[in-house]
């Protein structure tokens, strides 16, 4: 199947608002779990995970942390305007250098309530630990630059963010942030500033699981992948083709692409789709660096579609994970900081990957698509099973363990 032929209709079900969590569940590992294997449904909660995946297997997690992305300023005529940082502005390297900025930042954010706020005008907003100003730079396509200033200025942008913002809950959550989100739309293993959505699939985990993965030798390591905005992003393209996929940052240190070279010929396991995005890139990089072996690395990102062109049928997992590490050798040996733009839908074939831990995801979404690349038309069985069992979904709902049959 040549992914860019696809038509999105085709990857569509009938999910009611009722069947959207609103809030989780009051224990993260009680959440269901239904485990698919070459198309046999099983059920299951969370809290018995380890019972479904192989002695030896490598789980790699997502440890990124949401930021508190949501600003809200008063105007002086008593309007609301409300500001969502997106990402840095291109000015700046990667997203840790600009959440370490102190005194002024340069940030893509969206807008509610654009229509009464005009270029160059400030909005102020003072919380007693930070006060804090935007002005208004420019609009995009889709997006505005906003310039963020603040005193202190000793503090930096990922502690006013903290301070003054609050977390952002998906658009499909019909309901106001509360104080308990910011602990529950959080994985225990958050660790890196930088997303403004949760990795969902590891809100579920817990330390009795990690104690129990522990107990059958099953092996755990950690990427970063800062959630954007973009995985909300509607596909409005009839085909898969015109459709762009957003970018995001990726960050994964040496130690960690050697851990998943050295269990390459065991079952690597991907919790959430950004990591399994982030693994599955790595592979991509490495192509991309066997054939150009003195890239720089401000040209070393993977654009959406360029691994479909790569001769995958010649380079296997481990060569280009190898090649990855002999290139980091010359550039930053300790840690991979790039962004990753990569689609991942029916026609691409797993590289690294044997199975995905994962919620249930929107209609008609890439993430659908990106399930559907791994278990084929079974995707189809798997929801409908979901549904009939008052499954819930979404970024606060239950979950799956998908084995690939691809």
């Amino acid at each position: 199947m040549d992914p860019k032929n696809i038509s999105i209709q085709d990857f569509t079900y009938q999910l009611s608002p009722e069947q959207i969590a609103k809030y989780p569940l009051p224990e993260r590992d009680a959440s269901k779990l239904l485990i698919c294997d070459q198309g046999k449904i099983a059920d299951d909660i969370y809290r018995n995970i380890a019972s479904y995946i192989p002695e030896d297997s490598l789980l790699i997690f997502n440890d990124t942390r949401v930021v508190e992305a949501r600003l809200l300023f008063q105007k002086m005529t008593g309007g609301t305007i409300e500001i969502f940082c997106l990402s840095p502005h291109d000015q700046y390297p990667d997203i840790n250098t600009a959440l370490a900025r102190q005194g002024k930042v340069y940030w893509q954010c969206l807008i509610g309530g654009a229509s009464k706020w005009k270029p160059g005008q400030v909005l102020e907003k003072n919380t007693g630990a930070v006060s804090l100003k935007a002005k208004y730079i420019s609009r995009h396509t889709d997006h505005f630059i906003i310039e963020l200033s603040w005193v202190p200025d000793h503090l930096c942008f990922a502690e006013v963010l903290h301070l003054a913002g609050n977390i952002p809950l998906p658009p499909y959550i019909k309901r106001e942030t509360e104080p308990s989100d910011a602990l529950r739309y959080q994985t225990i293993y958050a660790h890196s500033d930088g997303s403004v959505a949760a990795p969902t699939a590891g809100l579920h985990f817990t330390p009795y699981i990690f104690d129990q993965l522990e107990k059958k030798n099953i092996r755990t390591d950690f990427v970063t992948l800062h959630v954007g905005a973009g995985t909300f992003k509607p596909v409005k393209s009839e085909r898969m083709g015109k459709h762009e996929m957003h970018a995001e940052y990726i960050d994964v240190s040496s130690k960690t692409i050697e851990n998943i070279l050295a269990n390459i010929q065991n079952k690597i396991i991907a919790v959430g789709t950004t990591s399994l995005r982030t693994i599955e890139s790595l592979y991509g990089l490495g192509c991309k660096i066997k054939s150009a072996p003195f890239i720089s690395p401000e040209k070393l990102f993977l654009s959406q579609w360029e691994v479909y062109d790569f001769p995958v049928n010649t380079i296997s997992a481990e060569e280009s994970l190898i090649s990855l590490l002999e290139w980091m050798q010359m550039h930053n040996p300790e840690r991979l900081i790039t962004k990753t733009q990569l689609i991942i839908a029916p026609g691409y074939k797993m590289k690294i990957t044997d199975a995905l831990i994962t919620n249930f995801h929107q209609p008609q979404s890439t993430l659908l698509l990106l399930v559907a690349s791994i278990i084929g038309n079974d995707w189809k069985k798997v929801y409908h099973y979901a549904l009939k069992n008052d499954y819930r979904f979404l970024s606060y709902g239950d979950g799956c363990l998908l084995w690939s049959t691809l």
